[in-house]
Parts: C-alpha cells; structure tokens; sequence
C-alpha cells in the first residue's frame, strides 16, 4: 500500500513509521491511560521515490523538525482517536513534500511596453497639476 502525495510520486507504506505516544488535550480520562498521539518518522535522506533537489528543499521546509540524520518526526495529537491522528501527519508530510517538489515560475525580466510608459508619464503629469494648484498665487 502506498500513500498518493501527487500524480507520479507516492511514498510507500513501509518508508513511513508511525508510533502512538501519550498525548495531553481533549480525550477526558482517556487521555491518561490511552496513548492516541501519532508520532511519524521519515527517513529523507534514505528515501527512493524523492530526488535530490526535493530532499534538500524538504529538509529545509521541515526545519527543527528534521534530526541531523535526515529524518522528519511529525507529532499529530490534534484529534481524539489514533487512526484521525495518523492520518493527520501522513498528510502534513504530504504537504510538506508537495511543497517541497513545487518548483517556482521563473520570470523572464521584460521591458515596460508603450501603454504602460505613456499612462505613468499620464499620471506624473497629473499629480504635478495637482501639486502647481495648490500654489499660493500673488497676482494682486
């Protein structure tokens, strides 16, 4: 079984490691005897299906949530049951690695054309008539 990130790139079940822990918060009296917080573990650096160029830039979108050997621990103890908890993480991962693999639109530099010239030279003409009438005049 694997989990979809996006079309063409799916990580394998096995790649991710889920481990429930205790977690404080809403759960009642259950939240002392019931571990229900979804620790996830990734191991970027030894992952197959990422790139070199995704890797990188996932380790630095994680931040301090990536350990010095390349893995990512995300903790999920938003909500009450283990099973909305875990998929709460493999999601944020998920997100994590879309935007890591999202490659920004390079912007090829152009020139003003004629229009654009012609309505800013417009609007500094009209701004200094603006400006020349509120000019004290000593005609008398």
């Amino acid at each position: 079984m694997s989990v979809e990130v996006m079309p063409g790139l799916s990580l394998r079940e096995e790649d991710l490691r889920v481990t429930y822990i205790l977690a404080s918060g809403p759960g009642g009296q259950n939240v002392n005897k019931v571990a229900t917080a979804a620790q996830l573990r990734f191991d970027v650096s030894g992952s197959a299906v990422l790139s070199e160029r995704i890797r990188t830039r996932l380790l630095e979108i994680a931040g301090s949530r990536a350990t010095r050997d390349g893995e990512i621990v995300l903790t999920g103890r938003r909500f009450r049951t283990q099973l909305r908890n875990r998929e709460d993480v493999i999601e944020r991962l998920a997100e994590m690695i879309r935007e890591a693999a999202h490659r920004q639109a390079y912007r090829v530099p152009t020139r003003p054309g004629k229009g654009a010239r012609q309505r800013r030279l417009d609007g500094k003409a009209h701004r200094a008539g603006i400006i020349r009438n509120r000019r004290i005049r000593l005609d008398d």
